[in-house]
């Protein structure tokens, strides 16, 4: 890679998906949160993946949500845009309609469901590269959901594409992002529970499915790694753990949870999960607001 590649280095927060009362993708609330995390002074958004509930969605409700995105951030956030549908003709689709709103890269994960070799999953994703020339391309593993692992040698079968700059890395293993390193790929890491860990062992970043309800905590944490201070990035990073524990404890999904503590705390509404996502029980009201005083609490601390 002979790119600059810095202005991909800090804090993405997954976008959520933002629905109406009426469970239609809303493009006002769209932009609510887009403003609401650009005011947080998050780096850039990662658009379009699993926290936005992609895999539940149609092509045009896809791009109705990243064109509201980039309504409001183009030019003032780093917009990497996840396209990748269960078939190649659906994702260049999203592919080209990103690169023409301009967004900075574009990611996919593997196809699922069926399990294809490695040659087929490299065309997929030059097949879905080549739609949009002019942008970047992140591979996005999470063999966890996807079903299938990236390997050193799939890696570098796909570093020979000059738009590959890197792999957003959702495995649990922290190793991982030391071979995807070593191989010369930029590393953002996943899981949320191990940003600092991700950090430290060579992430230009962190992309997050939390990071939207808490994002002063990851901005912190990722400012004091930089600046050596790691034991007090630990203190952090184990209070964004405690939430995340919390945030999983109710009957509704975590998702459902993060919207609902984003309002508490003073934030946008964005409305509720799609089915078959579970919403929030009567009973989780009570974790919500649970998970808003921690993270209050987090923020003095």
């Amino acid at each position: 890679m002979n790119k600059n590649l810095t202005k991909y280095q800090g804090i993405f927060p997954a976008f959520y998906a933002c629905y109406d009362e009426a469970g239609a993708v809303s493009p006002e609330r769209v932009r609510a949160l887009t403003q609401y995390l650009m005011d947080k002074g998050v780096t850039g958004l990662y658009v379009g993946g699993s926290s936005g509930e992609c895999i539940y969605q149609s092509v045009a409700e896809r791009k109705l949500l990243l064109e509201n995105v980039m309504a409001v951030a183009r030019g003032k956030l780093v917009i990497i845009a996840h396209v990748a549908c269960n078939n190649t003709a659906d994702s260049r689709e999203l592919a080209a309609h990103a690169e023409s709103l301009g967004v900075d890269a574009i990611a996919a994960i593997p196809p699922i469901y069926f399990h294809l070799p490695p040659a087929a999953i490299a065309k997929y994703w030059n097949d879905i590269s080549d739609a949009a020339p002019a942008t970047d391309f992140v591979i996005y593993n999470i063999p966890q959901l996807a079903g299938v692992s990236l390997t050193s040698a799939l890696l570098r079968e796909m570093l020979k594409n000059p738009r590959v700059i890197g792999v957003k890395n959702s495995s649990m293993p922290v190793q991982d992002i030391e071979m995807w390193r070593d191989e010369g790929a930029l590393v953002f890491n996943g899981p949320d529970e191990q940003l600092l860990a991700g950090l430290a062992s060579g992430a230009a970043g962190g992309i997050g499915g939390t990071y939207g309800v808490m994002p002063e905590l990851y901005l912190k944490i990722f400012s004091l790694v930089q600046e050596g201070r790691i034991p007090e990035a630990r203190k952090i990073q184990d209070a964004c753990c405690q939430v995340i524990y919390k945030l999983c404890s109710g009957q509704g999904n975590m998702y459902a949870m993060i919207k609902a503590v984003i309002k508490e705390m003073g934030g946008p509404d964005i409305g509720s999960v799609r089915a078959p996502l579970t919403p929030l029980a009567p009973e989780d009201g009570v974790i919500v607001k649970e998970c808003a005083t921690m993270i209050r609490a987090a923020l003095k601390a």
